[in-house]
């Protein structure tokens, strides 16, 4: 779904760089309001896991491959605001250093691939969490829907971006099938790798699950082998010991993606993935530039001068994933310790003299 240089005009693409400043400049607004001390290390690390995801493209169709977009999944973990900017330092990652999606059309990819994604998916989950029970299998499900509606939409939306400012003369009706009936494949599989994650995370740390605050029931947390009730997060009751640590699953999650993008994405498919699938049939792709940064040491995801393929695929993957969750975490930590600033400068006194 990263669409290059040259798909789309300078003034479409000027106005969608306008509209991703834009939400990116709300959304650091409300990660204040979402990220905690719990949450603040889990969004950089929810970053670096997508990074990696996106490495493991999956076949859904005859010559073509799908990946996650990751919209879906970090609203859920995280929170809306968090989740676009996630997204965002993900997609600046790979435009800059792994010239994956145009640099001109980083503002088309971030609200492409960040903002609907993570608001169409948020808006449809919380509606399913509360007409749904109040269950931990509940909010799993709803995340596997979210996910699985979220990635057409993208493939709508860039649709209309192309219908406005598209730069090959091709029909917009064969664009629009082609496109939304690959990325429905596509959602299927990014809806299978969210709702499983989202599973695995609640299973073990229900409260680090934004998208499960809130519940009448309690979610259910696993503690030496038995089911006993998690604790709301407004409650000051402590997290059982054997769940407190940050510490556990901060490494456990990091490890996943440096496994992932080091040696699982090795085996990934090596087809195109939709957009480019859909470009090359129709004629999308006769005006694409070439990236500005084609040249770089770590372009199309290998190390430079690193003759094995495997290995030199392994290492931009760990350099990737090591990069992300480095500009990840600094970034929401930053933001956590900007919160946590204006609430101090709020609550304090002020002296004033006569």
């Amino acid at each position: 779904m990263h669409a290059p240089d040259g798909f789309i005009n300078a003034p479409v693409s000027a106005a969608a760089g306008l509209v991703a400043a834009g939400a990116v400049a709300v959304s650091l607004r409300g990660a204040r309001r979402e990220l905690d001390e719990r949450t603040a290390p889990l969004a950089g690390l929810v970053a670096a896991f997508i990074f990696a995801v996106q490495m493991l493209n999956f076949p859904v169709a005859a010559g073509t491959s799908g990946h996650l977009l990751g919209g879906a999944l970090a609203a859920i973990l995280v929170g809306p605001c968090t989740g676009v900017l996630c997204v965002s330092v993900v997609l600046l990652m790979q435009a800059v250093l792994f010239a994956d999606g145009g640099l001109t059309a980083l503002g088309v990819n971030i609200t492409d691939m960040a903002i609907v994604t993570t608001v169409v998916a948020y808006a449809l989950f919380r509606g399913l969490v509360k007409v749904l029970p109040r269950t931990r299998r509940s909010v799993t499900a709803a995340s596997f829907v979210a996910a699985l509606v979220s990635v057409p939409a993208s493939a709508v939306v860039f649709t209309l971006l192309y219908a406005i400012g598209g730069t090959a003369d091709v029909a917009l009706g064969k664009v629009a099938t082609a496109m939304v009936g690959v990325h429905v494949l596509i959602g299927i599989g990014e809806a299978v790798i969210t709702a499983l994650t989202v599973g695995a995370v609640i299973a073990v740390r229900p409260d680090l699950v934004h998208g499960a605050r809130g519940l009448t029931q309690k979610l259910k947390l696993r503690v030496n082998g038995e089911l006993v009730d998690a604790p709301d997060s407004s409650e000051p009751e402590p997290v059982p010991a054997a769940a407190r640590s940050h510490r556990k699953v901060w490494i456990t999650g990091l490890v996943t993606s440096l496994v992932l993008a080091g040696f699982v994405s090795f085996y990934a498919s090596a087809n195109p993935d939709g957009l480019e699938k859909v470009a090359t049939d129709h004629g999308i792709d006769e005006k694409a530039e070439e990236h500005a940064t084609a040249d770089s040491p770590l372009a199309d995801y290998g190390v430079k001068d690193v003759d094995d393929a495997r290995l030199s695929g392994g290492l931009a993957g760990v350099i990737g994933v090591g990069v992300t969750v480095v500009a990840g975490t600094g970034v929401f930590w930053a933001v956590r310790r900007r919160r946590t600033d204006d609430t101090a400068d709020a609550t304090s006194p002020t002296n004033t003299s006569v």
